[in-house]
């Protein structure tokens, strides 16, 4: 009986993990939408002098240009690790994620016929619906660099998932780092291409509603249970129970 328990653990974990992998970054179809997805970001000059922040060992400079405030559908992100790709290479640890985010009047066409998915510092979507494509307006839409040296905001921003709304404020950016590295902002969402993404120092994020996927606890939940059905399998071999 154990044996059989083990073994048909491990193998519907087998069988769920890459489904659920494949699934977790999908955004969810049935989503209840606050109503401050509604609005345009805020975004208001400031005059405030640079400042330095240090993140990683490494000291930046930060250059303050709007006040900015989103609310947003999460359609799609990624989290960085200063360590790696071209984060390491730049020695920018300060940018913790990338996040996509729509809202306005993208949050009412079907966003089920869209593919979105995040390079390393760049969002992208496609459609094969010619209506769909119509349908969407690129200037309710945007891939924000989301800079902080606090390590509460870094922990809340890395933990974001697709399909969440989510809102956040700070500064739209210049930012640089002593290793030579710099990188701008948008100040418009009217942009496109290169240079198109909002960089925002972070001082305020918080989810307004979480996403009602249940495919990122399936990952989790079938990872683990591939490992501990292994270890299982070890300890019941040790001990005869197989």
């Amino acid at each position: 009986m154990f044996a059989l328990l083990v073994k048909w653990t491990f193998l519907g974990c087998l069988v769920l993990l890459p489904v659920a992998c494949w699934q977790a970054d999908a955004l969810p179809a049935d989503l209840d939408l606050v109503a401050d997805l509604a609005r345009d970001p805020d975004q208001s000059e400031v005059r405030e002098a640079p400042f330095d922040v240090e993140q990683g060992g490494v000291r930046y400079r930060v250059e303050p240009l709007y006040r900015y405030r989103l609310q947003g559908l999460v359609v799609s992100r990624r989290a960085h690790d200063g360590d790696s790709m071209l984060h390491g290479r730049w020695n920018d640890h300060l940018n913790v994620a990338d996040v996509c985010v729509v809202w306005g009047h993208n949050t009412g066409i079907d966003l089920q016929a869209f593919e979105f998915w995040s390079g390393q510092f760049t969002c992208f979507f496609r459609t094969d619906d010619p209506a769909a494509w119509r349908s969407f307006d690129l200037t309710r839409m945007a891939n924000n660099h989301l800079l902080s040296d606090d390590d509460y905001l870094r922990e809340r921003i890395a933990a974001v998932r697709v399909g969440d709304q989510i809102e956040f404020e700070g500064y739209l950016a210049r930012y640089s780092n002593d290793s030579g590295f710099e990188r701008g902002t948008s100040v418009t969402r009217t942009d496109t291409g290169n240079g198109a993404c909002e960089t925002v120092y972070v001082t305020r994020f918080r989810v307004l509603r979480d996403s009602p996927s249940v495919w990122p606890a399936l990952q989790s939940t079938a990872g683990f249970g591939l490992l501990g059905s292994v270890l299982l399998w070890v300890i019941g071999a040790l001990r005869g129970w197989l």
